[in-house]
């Protein structure tokens, strides 16, 4: 494979070569592309040295086969045909095509299979939240079709990226020596606090954050009767998202059932013993690469009802490895 990536100066972007060596990823070239903020810049990969190239309208990709983007929505659409003329798949980490109907959104223990149809040589890579939230339904889909979700998200500070990181651990060191924390990335402060407020509102109060886990969810899981609520609070960790989630399915279920079809899903794993105090924490999630799920429970207030907990590093899974494993999940059927 001749591997780009786009926007590899970034936090995403460092991941995705993390994770291309990780996953030993089959790279004959590897070129990487930045803003002009970044570009002439060197990056290490694999013991060799390279430099980010300038992303412009005259940037040539042909003979790349995929391209892992991840520069931001603007950039994904300003670049898109750029990427894709000479029939490089992009298979993009933005929200700029994720709804579009000829852009297909995958993650690939769910609808791997999705990734067969992409006209315009691209696609989606979904919303983290949504990625490990729907990696968890899936496994009960199957037992019986769901009929609504209600989630509430405990979002890293990383989600907003190496920035927002930084200024949480530096809050906390202005706080400590008594000085007025620094708020930039964030409408408030999030050292000590909790912010239940991730990206824009919507005219329906909801933020556009929440309605991605809404539609993103129904487009991923072929059902647009799955209904979904969520709330999404962003919380003073560095990294990995957690998320409680409550779901209605068409019929009761067995614990026991559900927890056997969690254990055989792809991706996920249960860890799940309260009596020993085990269940998915973000402090042992933190650069792991799968799903991990616990807490799980009947919904006291709905017989067809359960809940649990979910935790997944949003970085890891929910952007670069996601992507990656969307590739792999192609070479492995012979269509890249």
């Amino acid at each position: 494979m001749n591997v780009a990536i786009v926007g590899a100066s970034g936090a995403v972007g460092h991941e995705f070569l993390r994770v291309l060596e990780e996953q030993n990823f089959p790279i004959d070239e590897l070129r990487l592309f930045g803003s002009s903020r970044s570009a002439g810049s060197k990056i290490q990969f694999k013991g060799k040295e390279y430099t980010v190239e300038l992303l412009e309208e005259t940037s040539d990709f042909s003979g790349v086969d995929v391209a892992f983007t991840s520069a931001g929505a603007s950039t994904s659409k300003k670049y898109a045909d750029v990427i894709t003329r000479h029939n490089t798949l992009m298979i993009d980490n933005s929200s700029a095509f994720r709804m579009d109907a000829d852009v297909p959104l995958v993650v690939p223990e769910v609808n791997g299979e999705d990734a067969l149809n992409h006209p315009r040589n691209i696609i989606g890579n979904p919303n983290c939240t949504t990625i490990q939230m729907v990696v968890a339904l899936n496994p009960i889909h199957k037992l019986s079709p769901i009929r609504k979700v209600h989630v509430a998200t405990y979002q890293a500070a990383s989600g907003a990226g190496q920035s927002a990181m930084f200024e949480l651990t530096e809050q906390f060191r202005e706080i400590e020596r008594g000085a007025e924390p620094t708020v930039e990335k964030f409408a408030h402060q999030l050292a000590y606090n909790l912010i239940p407020h991730v990206d824009v509102f919507m005219e329906n109060d909801y933020t556009k954050e929440e309605m991605k886990m809404y539609h993103e969810t129904q487009k991923i899981m072929h059902s647009g009767d799955i209904k979904v609520s969520a709330t999404c609070v962003r919380v003073p960790v560095l990294r990995a998202h957690s998320e409680a989630i409550w779901v209605e399915t068409a019929k009761p279920l067995e614990l026991s059932e559900v927890r056997a079809s969690f254990e055989n899903a792809p991706g996920l794993v249960v860890c799940d013993n309260p009596a020993a105090n085990k269940y998915p924490m973000p402090l042992d999630i933190t650069g792991k690469d799968p799903i991990y799920v616990g807490r799980l429970r009947k919904d006291l207030s709905d017989e067809c009802g359960l809940s649990f907990w979910v935790v997944g590093d949003q970085i890891k899974k929910g952007a670069a490895l996601n992507a990656v494993q969307i590739a792999q999940w192609m070479i492995e059927h012979g269509a890249l």
